[in-house]
């Protein structure tokens, strides 16, 4: 289908406002770009928000405890949330949003996790400090009200690459047990060989370049098909039960359905929704796009169900 025209009006919108893209830009500037454009969202009122520090052996984590209304005082589940932004961009803020939506949806307490960005920190940061957040999480979870067996864990984008991840490596080292985990189009496959990275290179918010440039800057000392990096390479058996959002004209679409389709086929419960006429982001742009709320509402009672 066409693009959906709320996508198309805003498209045409940012195209007016011009500017360099992303990947012609420093770190510092890119993150201060999408600040800017993630202020544009106005987030929904919650009952609770605490920043709180997580100690860690590279230092202190900053997460951000999101506590809706209907899971105070109460031993509820809890969502680990990782934000987008390539491992480059991104942060608590950017995140807010995304956040508190979900904690009003799911009835759940939202533990939002300011990991370490490349190129500054490249990989593995990014994915210890997510498993320090997932241990801090579960040994405090009288201090958050929280109960650790109901534990889920989410993201979009490079953050969905990172949920995947602390799937795989809690499986294989018999980690906190995760119930559920909700990949918002992921980065599965940093070989960005799918044919949907050329298909939808050009006009819909994320690019093929910007992709490139986040990878060149994450990858450190990986090779793009190694599966620490890459959770489409590795084994998927044994894994959480999962919700996949893609959106079709988004550069990630084929990785991100490769990802669900191997899931299905290793044995795990596996839900896939494409957003047709959407893009890359569309689920951070709730306020502006129904499509983003829809997979809100899809995304937060799939939580409540997997954490009842």
């Amino acid at each position: 289908m066409p693009v959906d025209p709320q996508v198309q009006t805003m498209l045409d919108a940012m195209a007016q406002m011009g500017g360099p893209p992303i990947s012609e830009l420093s770190p510092t500037e890119a993150r201060a770009m999408y600040r800017a454009l993630s202020a544009l969202e106005q987030g929904e009122e919650i009952q609770r928000v605490d920043d709180r520090l997580v100690p860690t052996a590279d230092g202190d984590l900053a997460v951000r405890v999101y506590t809706p209304e209907d899971a105070v005082g109460t031993n509820r589940g809890v969502l680990l949330w990782f934000h987008g932004g390539g491992w480059v961009i991104g942060d608590l803020d950017t995140a807010d949003t995304t956040c508190r939506a979900l904690a009003n949806r799911a009835g759940a307490v939202v533990v939002s996790v300011d990991y370490r960005l490349a190129p500054e920190h490249p990989a593995p940061a990014a994915l210890e400090d997510c498993l320090a957040a997932l241990t801090w999480t579960v040994e405090n979870a009288e201090l958050l009200g929280v109960d650790v067996s109901k534990v889920a864990v989410g993201g979009d984008s490079a953050g969905g690459n990172l949920a995947a991840l602390v799937c795989q490596r809690v499986r294989d080292e018999f980690g906190p047990d995760i119930d559920f985990q909700l990949l918002v189009y992921p980065v599965t496959d940093l070989t960005l060989g799918h044919p949907s990275i050329d298909e939808n290179a050009e006009g819909y918010f994320l690019t093929k370049a910007t992709m490139e440039w986040f990878v060149s800057c994450y990858l450190g000392d990986r090779e793009p098909k190694d599966a620490s990096v890459s959770p489409l390479f590795a084994d998927l058996s044994g894994l959480p039960r999962a919700l996949v959002i893609t959106a079709e004209y988004d550069p990630l679409r084929d990785e991100g359905e490769a990802y669900a389709t191997r899931l299905q086929e290793a044995g795990v419960a596996t839900e896939h929704r494409r957003y047709d006429g959407q893009i890359h982001g569309f689920v951070g742009m709730a306020t502006m796009l129904d499509g983003g709320r829809h997979a809100l509402d899809l995304a937060g009672a799939a939580l409540r169900t997997a954490l009842a």
